[in-house]
């Protein structure tokens, strides 16, 4: 049985854990030809790649730091030499602070969470539109903002701004690209079961909160936001294009 990306290439940014590694193992899953795997953690990256191969689907790691220009491109290069072409791209890296009060963050913080938030998905969609305009095709490319990016977040003040400003990329890119049949969306994930979302849970106070405002009563697995991803990247999703899928139950509506 074929899958929804068959005999498509994606690159998914951010591929060592969480969402990243669910979404890079679901295009595999869906028949993808290859799957670039990029991430700074090269010992999660390559366990990634040893999972996707374990399917049956070619997969490569890629060191590369995605707030670099130079690295980026080098990024989309490199999977163009390895398979040809890059149809379909999520663009996942991403950090966030401890929660802390709004005048509390220091600018390095707040410079590091803009760098990999936002800095870096604009040089991915850039590197990545470039590639596709030159060939017959277009391609589609999903970024994942956040529900913050919709909402405010207390205590974490850096990490809604950049994920606003991901939603903000995304539309302006698609409205751009829309006649070059390049299709630009973005996830908006709750809160989901991650490593980055982890430490948190471990403080049981914290913890409760969480759930307490899951209107479901659990939170999302990262397998439930990469459903998302490999739809919005597949022909199923060809007429939807500047949007921000929230993936988070109920818990945010607009």
């Amino acid at each position: 049985m074929t899958g929804i990306v068959d005999g498509k290439v994606a690159l998914v940014t951010g591929a060592g854990s969480g969402i990243g590694r669910a979404s890079a193992l679901a295009f595999a899953r869906e028949g993808a030809r290859g799957v670039v795997v990029v991430d700074i953690d090269s010992h999660g990256g390559n366990e990634t790649v040893e999972l996707i191969r374990d399917t049956g689907i070619d997969a490569r790691f890629v060191a590369f730091d995605v707030t670099d220009a130079a690295q980026v491109d080098a990024m989309v290069a490199a999977t163009v030499d390895a398979y040809g072409r890059l149809d379909c791209a999520h663009n996942n890296a991403g950090i966030s602070l401890a929660p802390r009060g709004f005048t509390a963050v220091r600018l390095d913080q707040w410079q590091r969470v803009l760098n990999v938030n936002l800095k870096a998905v604009w040089l991915c969609l850039r590197a990545e539109i470039r590639h596709m305009l030159t060939r017959d095709g277009g391609g589609a490319i999903v970024n994942t903002a956040s529900a913050a990016g919709i909402i405010g977040t207390p205590g974490n003040p850096a990490y809604a701004a950049t994920k606003h400003g991901v939603l903000g990329l995304t539309k302006t890119a698609a409205l751009e690209y829309v006649r070059h049949d390049i299709r630009v969306n973005a996830v908006c994930p709750g809160v989901v079961r991650t490593p980055m979302v982890e430490p948190a849970l471990e403080l049981p106070e914290l913890a409760e909160r969480l759930l307490r405002v899951q209107p479901g009563g659990r939170l999302a697995e990262p397998d439930e936001v990469a459903e998302a991803v490999v739809w919005l990247a597949s022909d199923r999703a060809s007429f939807v294009s500047g949007e921000g899928m929230l993936v988070a139950a109920g818990a945010v509506t607009r």
